[in-house]
């Protein structure tokens, strides 16, 4: 177990452990919708400028002290429509995805809190604002993380137990480990299995999130421009992880955001490859707590 800002290039190496997902499964599938609407750069959360992250008109420029109504409208389409339709994708095939969740954002719209929640879906947090957090102090992550736990508590009816920051800063970590109540966080992409870290001789528990099949190359070049790329490259990894599941099984992240995959083209990309996860045997769809809880019990820290 190393430091958490320590780089460590070797991992588990040729010999993974085995992870004993439940009922022999070959590989545990994580969807993740992140849900941001409300809380991204904008003068109305004095903010300096405006958003230009993963919109669909990628390459702007923020306007310094002025909102882009264009900009705004696009992330609201995601929690007025597209949030709605992926939780029907998800709910028609009784499938629970983990949230990453911006506590600024369910503020503004506390119906999806509530909605994820009455679901079965985790409502894990992903800060309280979706923006840069680089150049917080700790003491200013702590005060986010504290606004963000209240947002998600108030909205979803609990707290929640998992973390993912995004654009994190180097005290992201050490501020949830200082705050407490989480079983993991996600802010890396090193593994295809969880791994327990030190944050200051503390054991923490790393569940490791991807880039590699995200929606949000919809929004970034180079990138998917249409949904049969985005749909083989998911099948390809999931193939490949499966495949390999047969002597080492892993898990496998699919991240999607609701003004991305929530569009009515992509929504259509994702409800095929949906079907094509629920046609296999011995895949394991499970939220990110299920996977961090299991994996407290298979591989405590310290073993």
């Amino acid at each position: 177990m190393h430091n958490h800002l320590d780089r460590n290039l070797i991992g588990y190496g040729p010999n993974p452990p085995d992870p004993q997902w439940p009922n022999e499964a070959r590989i545990a599938v994580s969807f993740v919708l992140n849900y941001e609407e409300g809380g991204e750069n904008t003068i109305l959360n004095g903010d300096a400028a405006s958003e230009v992250f993963l919109t669909e008109t990628p390459g702007g420029v923020p306007l310094p002290g002025a909102r882009d109504l264009s900009t705004e409208s696009v992330y609201e389409y995601g929690s007025r429509a597209g949030f709605w339709r992926i939780l029907r994708l998800f709910g028609e095939r009784n499938m629970h995805f983990t949230s990453w969740a911006i506590g600024r954002a369910l503020e503004l719209n506390p119906a999806a809190g509530k909605a994820m929640a009455e679901a079965g879906h985790e409502v894990a947090s992903h800060g309280y604002r979706w923006i840069n957090y680089k150049d917080f102090t700790l003491d200013q992550e702590l005060d986010h993380i504290r606004k963000a736990v209240r947002a998600i508590k108030e909205t979803a009816g609990k707290p929640p137990v998992g973390w993912y920051t995004g654009r994190l800063g180097m005290n992201s970590l050490k501020a949830v480990v200082q705050h407490g109540g989480f079983l993991y966080s996600s802010d890396s992409y090193n593994d295809d299995l969880p791994y327990w870290v030190r944050v200051e001789g503390t054991p923490h528990l790393i569940v490791p999130y991807t880039l590699e099949v995200n929606d949000m190359k919809f929004a970034v070049a180079p990138g998917f421009s249409a949904g049969d790329g985005w749909l083989q490259a998911m099948k390809d990894a999931f193939d490949m992880l499966y495949a390999e599941g047969a002597r080492h099984p892993k898990m496998m992240s699919i991240g999607i955001h609701c003004r991305l995959a929530g569009r009515p083209s992509r929504a259509a990309t994702l409800a095929r490859f949906l079907d094509y996860v629920a046609s296999k045997p011995k895949v394991w769809v499970a939220r990110r707590e299920e996977i961090a809880r299991h994996w407290m019990t298979v591989h405590p820290a310290g073993t």
